[in-house]
């Protein structure tokens, strides 16, 4: 089986296939695992938790949990003056995770192939053939595209289904965790999330990645031959708004320094709590980056055949519901038990009539979110 994209449902995915002793081979675009930002903390619940416990060998699913930081479990939202409105209160799971310390950890044991830029597929009797653009080709029983919001994979099999912009854009940076910046948050701000939401929907969100044990440690206790990268603590911080509010274009954002991104940041924080300029003060600068947000527009369920997608390459969502990584988890570990317990076709098709149900619902609710704190569902036009 082919999977196009080293993500975390393709991933999640190749995982469960090896577990389950199926053969794949991961094809993946950049040149290395770490090679561009992807964003940093996530948080992962029951639905992602119970993925990782279904795909994992017990030793990287515990690894999992030991590099986990344990949020308090609610959502505080604050209005620019760091007054509490509300308090959103949820007793599940609730793990903060470095996204990058994850990705090694569903890396492991896998092989993948870096610097394969996939072009296109074709089909016949036997299979598969996706095709690349240095020339060469693989065949498979199945094509799986886990190849993100712009996969090309979903261009060609469902030209259709579109991604459209949310009309928000944030700028993600990092707060190494160190005695001085921990004193600037109260307790109860070690939680799943925090927001401060300003007058003009501009938000500041934060949270935490804080581990309870040394990685290094849990590493050499659970599994010795792996080796963690980027591994301290942190706190991850946004400053997101709406473009005419950012006052720049896609374009000038992705052309500007990250010193420059941080003035950016600085000005939508103007005149807001002082916790507000701290954060974004004490930015680690070279690592913060711009990130558009857009979302996948829900599409009727299609007849299965050869070639199926997981993840962002179906299903895209806003950050709003803390859903997106959860979600493509559940379709890697949905996807690998279907594969292994019915013949191919009638596998893909009890995986996507499941997806499109889960997953195109995690889209509403996170478009929704963003309507009630943002002012933005992108959703509402294409209805």
């Amino acid at each position: 089986m082919i999977i196009i994209g080293a993500g975390l449902g393709g991933l999640s995915l190749a995982q469960g296939l090896r577990r389950a002793g199926i053969p794949c081979q991961v094809y993946e675009r950049d040149e290395s695992a770490g090679a561009r930002k992807q964003g940093y903390r996530l948080h992962i619940g029951g639905v992602g938790d119970s993925a990782l416990r279904e795909v994992l060998l017990p030793e990287l699913h515990e690894l999992f949990h030991a590099t986990a930081g344990r949020a308090l479990p609610h959502t505080n939202v604050y209005d620019e003056r760091l007054r509490l409105v509300t308090r959103l209160a949820d007793e599940g799971t609730h793990l903060n995770v470095n996204r990058f310390t994850l990705r090694q950890i569903l890396l492991h044991g896998q092989e993948v192939a870096y610097r394969k830029q996939f072009t296109h597929y074709e089909t016949d009797d036997d299979g598969v053939i996706a095709h690349f653009a240095d020339g060469t080709s693989a065949r498979g029983s199945l094509l799986v595209g886990a190849d993100g919001i712009n996969s090309p994979v979903r261009r060609q099999y469902l030209p259709h289904a579109r991604v459209v912009d949310a009309g928000l854009v944030h700028l993600y940076g990092r707060i190494p965790l160190t005695p001085a910046t921990r004193a600037l948050f109260e307790p109860e701000m070690f939680a799943v999330f925090n927001m401060m939401v300003g007058p003009d929907r501009t938000m500041a969100g934060f949270a935490p990645v804080d581990y309870p044990e040394p990685v290094d440690g849990a590493c050499a206790r659970l599994v010795p031959d792996l080796r963690l990268r980027d591994a301290d603590p942190y706190l991850t911080c946004s400053v997101g708004a709406r473009w005419d509010v950012v006052g720049h274009d896609e374009a000038e954002l992705a052309a500007m320094t990250p010193g420059d991104l941080q003035k950016v940041a600085l000005r939508l924080v103007d005149g807001w709590h002082p916790l507000a300029r701290a954060m974004v003060e004490h930015w680690d600068v070279p690592a913060t980056f711009p990130q558009p947000i857009r979302t996948s527009v829900p599409i009727e369920p299609w007849a299965p055949s050869r070639v199926t997608l997981v993840g962002d390459a179906i299903h895209a969502m806003s950050p709003a519901a803390g859903a997106g990584a959860n979600t493509a988890l559940r379709d890697g570990a949905v996807l690998a038990s279907a594969l292994a317990g019915a013949p191919l076709l009638e596998a893909v098709a009890a995986y996507e009539a499941a997806m499109v149900g889960y997953g195109f619902a995690a889209v509403r609710e996170s478009a929704e979110n963003g309507r009630r704190y943002l002012g933005q569902n992108p959703l509402t036009a294409e209805a």
